[in-house]
């Protein structure tokens, strides 16, 4: 991704004021760069790197940022560069894998507003919208939601209804969803393409999770670190689902499926039994089983041969470096 420096959204992409009810620079202020570094040992380093930039959003008075959990994942060192381009300090406390969500303590004074946090159940297909990202209107877009749908992400990831907005931001991860009362529904995550009609170029999309999905769970993630219900298992593979078939693309290192002997190129058929189509129906029934360390039965297809793999699934946050506070 490009430093701030070094790109703008073009002009009849970025959002005017005089179309909006609330204070759209204001809102805007309210985001800010991030930056992170990873240590070069770390479980993610591999498949996220060791430097990752992105965006932040300030949600309460006392310098806590919303952002992508992803861009933090094991980190360091967090530096956030406001919107004046002052840099401060931050510290992980927290990532939540069930929704993707990351928090980021400022540790310094920000002097900045906050975005208060909105609803997201009631925005729909053709309402209007800003994707916020640090830096203001120059760094932001003018958008609308194209869809409310089920996604599931290769990396053992469901969101049950996200948001999809187009035109699509450059710099997606962490940017501020805002909605048409100005405040905040939701945080930008992925950049997918979709074929627009059978022969013509693919458009793309930025997907954001609903903001509704942190509302539960801000608390307990601000006191404990983590939400308050039980980690779901992890497999430690990555799938994709080809032809109504889910293949296995990918092995986390060290992790439960490939310990379990689980193969790239391994087809999966069943998970205890049910018959799977679909990567969200694969991982829901995973799931289903029980909470991390179950035990999950599959019935896999290689080399021309179906046989039965038991796999002991895992936790997925201790196989990655714990926060730190320097």
């Amino acid at each position: 991704m490009a430093s701030l420096s070094e790109w703008k959204v073009a002009a009849d992409l970025q959002p005017k004021p005089q179309d909006y009810r609330y204070d759209l620079d204001r809102a805007l202020s309210a985001i800010v760069g991030l930056r992170a570094i990873v240590p070069e040992d770390a479980y993610t380093a591999e498949t996220l790197g060791t430097e990752r930039a992105g965006n932040g959003v300030l949600i309460r008075p006392d310098g806590v940022i919303l952002t992508i959990g992803y861009l933090i994942a094991e980190a360091e060192t967090i530096w956030l560069t406001l919107i004046d381009g002052r840099p401060v300090p931050g510290h992980v406390v927290a990532y939540d894998f069930e929704t993707g969500f990351g928090l980021v303590q400022a540790l310094g004074r920000l002097d900045l507003p906050e975005l208060p946090l909105g609803r997201s159940a009631g925005v729909s297909a053709g309402e209007p919208v800003v994707i916020g990202g640090a830096g203001g209107r120059q760094h932001s877009l003018a958008a609308q939601v194209v869809a409310r749908q089920e996604f599931a992400g290769y990396w053992e990831y469901v969101l049950d209804e996200a948001i999809f907005t187009q035109p699509a931001h450059p710099n997606w991860g962490g940017t501020a969803l805002i909605g048409p009362g100005g405040d905040l529904i939701g945080i930008g995550s992925l950049q997918v393409e979709q074929e627009q009609e059978r022969g013509r170029a693919t458009e793309r999309l930025n997907i954001s999770v609903p903001i509704d999905l942190l509302t539960p769970i801000v608390d307990d993630l601000l006191i404990r670190g983590r939400a308050n219900r039980p980690p779901r298992p992890w497999l430690g593979l990555y799938a994709a689902a080809v032809e109504g078939r889910i293949v296995v693309v990918g092995l986390a290192n060290g992790g439960p499926a490939q310990h379990a002997g689980v193969a790239t190129g391994d087809i999966i058929l069943s998970v205890g039994g049910a018959d799977i189509t679909t990567l969200a129906d694969f991982f829901r029934h995973v799931w289903s089983l029980g909470s991390a360390g179950v035990e999950v039965p599959l019935t896999v297809h290689r080399d021309g041969s179906a046989f039965e793999l038991r796999l002991r699934s895992a936790e997925r946050g201790k196989f990655l470096k714990a926060p730190r506070l320097h």
